[in-house]
């Protein structure tokens, strides 16, 4: 983190744009890569850690990458960075339960046509061992103190994406629903079924079928973020 700069959260506009107030008094308009609800994640008055962008082209000269939740935690924003973080965690072997000595593909194209975040290799000839779907949660359970739950909006999008896992998985090849944990003031996971009951459903089922459902948090020591240990997942 030691290229964020600090400011305040003031609003968001049209999903894409947070307006912010950088510690010098100016006013700045910042990106904001998450286009879904930021549900519990939006209040005026926030602290918010925003990337200045090196690219001169750029419309916006700043992007909102994290934001302030409870006792003085950090959840993630920028949704360009979890399957950046998980694919660093698991080469820098921080995650156990997926060894990568025959290395990662970024978002690998299926035979459906459909493209998942991560494909496992072999160490010898480079066979596919598996595949992994990352999703970042950030909303806070609104009856479960220090859980956060998934999805905070309906993912049709999300259910394809267990519903190609689970057949993948049937194919006796491994196939993995990674939750990254994205806010530091909750330590386990949970689903949102009065949100997206038919997501909840779906994922409950899946895991039943083969398809294995991992979470980790966040490490945001050292002025770095990174893949931190691993969270507790509650479907039931």
């Amino acid at each position: 983190m030691q290229d964020l700069v600090p400011a305040v959260f003031l609003r968001r506009r049209q999903r894409f744009f947070a307006d912010c107030r950088l510690d010098d008094g100016r006013d700045v308009c910042a990106h904001c890569p998450n286009t879904g609800s930021m549900k519990t994640l939006l209040g005026a008055g926030r602290r918010a850690l925003l990337r200045p962008a090196n690219d001169p082209r750029r419309k916006l000269a700043w992007t909102l990458v994290l934001l302030e939740v409870e006792d003085g935690a950090w959840a993630l924003v920028d949704t360009s960075l979890p399957n950046r973080i998980v694919h660093d965690g698991i080469l820098a072997g921080r995650v156990a339960e997926i060894p990568a000595g025959g290395g990662l593909r970024r978002e690998p194209r299926l035979e459906s046509g459909r493209r998942l975040d991560l494909a496992l290799h072999s160490e010898v000839g480079g066979e596919v061992l598996g595949w992994v779907e990352i999703k970042n949660v950030t909303m806070a359970s609104a009856t479960r103190p220090r859980r956060a739950d998934f999805p905070d909006a309906v993912t049709s999008r999300g259910r394809a994406h267990l519903e190609e896992l689970a057949g993948l998985a049937a194919s006796g090849r491994r196939a993995i629903q990674f939750f990254l944990l994205g806010r530091g003031d909750c330590d386990r996971i949970g689903l949102a079924p009065e949100i997206d009951p038919d997501y909840a459903a779906t994922l409950i089922e899946v895991s039943r079928q083969g398809v294995e459902v991992i979470a980790y948090g966040l490490d945001l020591s050292g002025g770095s973020i990174r893949l931190g240990t691993r969270v507790p997942v509650e479907l039931e």
